[in-house]
């Protein structure tokens, strides 16, 4: 007898739907199974036969063919078991025929007839809801991300007996309980009171993270560089439904089977320097989120800048230009989200002490300059905001409290990014913040008044500034002017961006000392 169930895989975050059919028939036992299976795909014949010994149905003399269709699809990951067995049970007359044809069923089984935890069950059900799915059967321990997606009902088992017990009309699988996004705005863990001095650097990130803007510190050790990246998260909006539901997808995709979680605020993400292209920006056989999908929505922080791989570096450049990164092999090509803040972190020269107030450094100029080209110009002309830092004066650190609380920057933040999504919803421009929008909606509503206009005339002239910075310049100042609760961008705001742009206005010359004047 011949059985369907519906299934899926995965491809980046795309999930494909693939029939999962089963033919069953006394002849020499044996359990096949078709369809361009990777490894972990072939094993399941192992586990189901296990399973459905569990539950009472003896295959030992039965001949089990198991085709995965479409056949030119490659499949790979443990999520087809309990689509096999259902599908094996309905062909050995265990269960009705017609049972679980518009359902998709997703698990791996363990040798006990248990249903094990899976990646990706969030894309799943995303694809499900897209393709007019109705139900869907899951692990009950993925049941908190299956409980993000609404429109599509989420059936939750946790043993292979439960789910047959069910298919057969005598007991109701549970729902998955909705899962609302808590807010976390309130147990901030780093916050910005707590950095003393550094008023230049405070201001940056309040007008990166009220844009969306990427952001490169550059500066001595001890500084404050990491610390105030830290507390970047902090002073962003707390994440929407639907933003969590993306990011939560793409972790759900990257996490181990098992380490479930729904993400409620906003990630940070700090790799360490030795990291691999493929770890940076994503790759494998099978496609993986890399650290810059990982930290969508959120930030990405580079500490150590200038000691990252020079390929993996310039990978970025792709993903910080189009806010997502293509993987493309030869079996697949896959697409992930990726629009971090991008925040690096570099020191002034190869010892660190350059411009620190001291004589300790010993660089040569020509030390000083290899040590810079490690960091291209169209990297750094895609860090929207250069901030060079000064070492922390003892006056400011022996000072009782430090600046405004992350809760203070954080409401400010939070009206300039309202300002950005009325204008995005009302139609007049393609995004919803700043720093990713385009020329043509810049000219309609970021055009500076005619001061504004002769002063960037004048820096772009004076500073040689590239396409891109120009447009760099004109996304700061719009936002600055969101802050200051304007409509039109004034030379003022014109000003601050320019000088938001430090590594313009002279730390890529030749010359050491330029690296110790703050902006």
């Amino acid at each position: 007898m011949l059985a369907t169930v519906m299934g899926a895989v995965l491809i980046g975050l795309d999930a494909h739907p693939v029939r999962v059919e089963v033919h069953a028939s006394r002849n020499v036992p044996s359990f096949e199974l078709v369809g361009l299976a990777e490894a972990a795909v072939r094993e399941s014949r192992v586990r189901v036969k296990s399973a459905l010994a569990q539950v009472g149905v003896d295959t030992s003399e039965c001949r089990i063919v198991v085709n995965l269709a479409p056949a030119d699809l490659r499949k790979s990951g443990s999520a087809f078991d309990v689509a096999i067995a259902v599908a094996t049970m309905a062909a050995l007359r265990a269960l009705p025929a017609e049972v679980g044809g518009s359902v998709l069923f997703l698990g791996e089984l363990s040798l006990d007839g248990g249903i094990r935890p899976v990646r990706g069950v969030l894309p799943h059900l995303l694809g499900a809801r897209a393709r007019g799915v109705k139900v869907a059967v899951v692990p009950r321990a993925n049941e908190r991300e299956a409980g993000l997606v609404h429109g599509i009902t989420v059936r939750t088992a946790e043993s292979l007996g439960e789910l047959v017990a069910a298919l057969r009309g005598d007991i109701a699988l549970p729902r998955a309980p909705e899962t609302a996004v808590a807010d976390t705005r309130a147990s901030v863990a780093h916050d910005l009171s707590e950095v003393k001095g550094q008023a230049a650097a405070r201001r940056a990130l309040e007008v990166v993270a009220a844009g969306g803007h990427n952001l490169l510190f550059v500066g001595p050790p001890g500084a404050g560089k990491t610390m105030l990246a830290r507390r970047l998260p902090g002073i962003l909006p707390q994440l929407s439904h639907e933003e969590a539901v993306e990011v939560t997808a793409i972790h759900s995709l990257a996490l181990p089977s098992g380490l479930e979680r729904v993400v409620h605020e906003r990630p940070f993400r700090a790799p360490h320097h030795t990291v691999s292209e493929v770890g940076l920006v994503g790759g494998g056989d099978f496609p993986r989120p890399g650290e810059v999908s990982l930290a969508h929505h959120g930030v990405l922080f580079l500490d150590e800048l200038a000691e990252f791989r020079r390929a993996a570096l310039e990978a970025l450049r792709q993903p910080l230009e189009d806010g997502h990164v293509t993987v493309s092999r030869a079996q697949a090509k896959a697409t992930f989200p990726a629009r971090p803040i991008v925040v690096g972190a570099t020191n002034p020269c190869p010892c660190g002490h350059l411009g620190d107030g001291t004589d300790r450094c010993r660089c040569s100029p020509e030390r000083v300059r290899s040590y810079r080209a490690r960091l291209s110009g169209p990297l750094l002309d895609r860090l929207d905001v250069h901030v060079v830092l000064p070492p922390v004066c003892v006056d400011d650190l022996r000072r009782g409290g430090g600046g405004e609380a992350s809760h203070v920057v954080r409401e400010r933040v939070e009206r300039a990014r309202s300002v950005q999504i009325a204008r995005f919803r009302a139609g007049e421009t393609l995004s919803p913040t700043n720093a990713s929008l385009s020329i043509a909606c810049l000219e309609r509503v970021g055009a500076p008044d005619d001061a504004g206009a002769r002063l960037l005339s004048a820096a772009i002239s004076k500073l040689n500034l590239s396409a891109r910075a120009y447009g760099k310049v004109l996304r700061l100042a719009r936002t600055v002017a969101d802050l200051d609760g304007k409509t039109g961008v004034t030379s003022s705001h014109v000003a601050e961006a320019v000088a938001a742009r430090a590594l313009d206005r002279g730390a890529r010359t030749d010359t050491p000392k330029v690296a110790s004047a703050a902006p």
